[in-house]
């Protein structure tokens, strides 16, 4: 059974910091790319951030670039989010997400497998 299962997240000042991680199991392990999305309420699930197989590649979006880190530990199965200098515009719900590709999508529909989401709430 594929899993991704995600934690860290919570609550956090503007300008402060959060991490979040993913582990999988299953098929999503040898998925070679891994990102994060978020969702906010009333908003449409957009992305963050994707990483590739061997973690030489990675891809954000420009709401994040410069403050978000994504990386991944295949010896772990785990893909993670370090995010700085937070905003409350980064309040969402955030998803792991694994894609049987090794490109680097942008949209949600070419990602296979979804982790359970986290709230990350920053504020002002």
């Amino acid at each position: 059974q594929v899993q991704l299962v995600q934690s860290g997240g919570g609550l956090a000042q503007a300008g402060g910091s959060l991490s979040l991680s993913c582990e999988a199991s299953g098929r999503a392990v040898s998925s070679p790319a891994m990102a994060w999305f978020r969702q906010a309420p009333g908003k449409e699930r957009e992305f963050v951030a994707a990483i590739n197989w061997n973690g030489a590649n990675t891809d954000y979006s420009e709401s994040v670039k410069g403050r978000f880190t994504i990386s991944r530990d295949n010896a772990k199965n785990t893909v993670s989010l370090q995010m700085n200098s937070l905003k409350p515009e980064d309040t969402a719900v955030y998803y792991c997400a694994a894609a049987r590709t090794f490109l680097l999508p942008r949209l949600a529909h070419e990602y296979n497998d979804w982790g359970q989401g986290t709230q990350v709430t920053v504020s002002s």
